[in-house]
């Protein structure tokens, strides 16, 4: 038995624009905002948005940090005047600076790294709520089962319009859609440091990663995942075992129940 992992649905596309044109111009909001990084997944997100909603209601940030290479902002503001949305640079580094000099003693890299996402998000907010608009994620499926984002930082968003999309199927709609090779070729990275790639951190490439998920999705068992995509027992329950202990991001804080109905437990919106 083998088993080649998920395949864009032929409907992705539309779907997602109805998606966004449902969520984005109603209750008050005139469009939305994204954070772009230069990454596949936020290109792609811009690009469905501008062609859901018009250019005229999508506006870019990009938020580089001292760490950001001068010709990847370069290559990304280009992309997004080809979009032919606005966008705006707010570099980060005089923010970390403060943080550091407030907590010096904090120097874990991952540490650091979330607080940049959690830097980016509240100045994507600010910039969303002065602009009445919504604050849109470029996560997508296969970050989402992982918990590979940052809580409250890049996973704190208003709506996901990739987030049923493996990070294949990302790729697959990026080349249908024409986006520039340069960002589909482009190593998957968090920028957390140096040389960071996300398929070095979790182990495998994604063409792997997501035959697993999509097996997990299909309630098989990990023994028949093993069997069905060729790779180890052991690699398979690495990354079954990464969805488990990443569901408390993908969960809404837990409430203690006193009263007669409580939210997020019997008091449904």
């Amino acid at each position: 038995m083998t088993d080649g992992g998920p395949k864009l649905p032929p409907l992705a596309e539309s779907t997602i624009h109805q998606f966004l044109r449902a969520h984005a111009l109603s209750g008050g909001s005139t469009g939305v905002v994204v954070g772009l990084s230069g990454g596949v997944d936020s290109a792609l997100t811009a690009r469905l948005a501008r062609d859901a909603l018009g250019a005229e209601h999508v506006l870019g940030v990009l938020e580089p940090d001292a760490r950001f290479p001068p010709e990847l902002l370069a290559e990304t503001e280009e992309y997004a005047r080809a979009l032919g949305i606005e966008y705006r640079t707010v570099p980060i580094a005089a923010v970390e600076r403060a943080f550091h000099e407030l907590l010096p003693e904090i120097r874990d890299v991952v540490t650091l790294g979330n607080f940049a996402a959690r830097v980016r998000m509240t100045i994507s907010y600010a910039i969303a709520r002065e602009r009445g608009r919504l604050v849109v994620g470029t996560g997508n499926k296969s970050e989402l089962l992982l918990g590979y984002f940052t809580k409250h930082g890049d996973g704190g968003v208003d709506l996901l319009p990739i987030g049923d999309l493996y990070k294949t199927e990302v790729y697959e709609l990026a080349a249908a859609l024409g986006l520039p090779a340069a960002v589909r070729e482009r190593a998957p990275t968090a920028g957390l440091w140096e040389g960071q790639t996300d398929e070095g951190e979790l182990g495998l490439p994604y063409r792997e990663i997501d035959r697993v998920l999509y097996g997990l999705e299909r309630l098989r068992t990990e023994e028949e995942i093993a069997e069905s995509t060729g790779l180890s027992l052991t690699d398979v329950r690495s990354i079954s075992d990464r969805v488990a202990r990443s569901r408390h991001k993908r969960r809404a804080p837990p409430v203690a129940k006193v009263g007669f109905r409580t939210v997020g437990l019997d008091w449904r919106e």
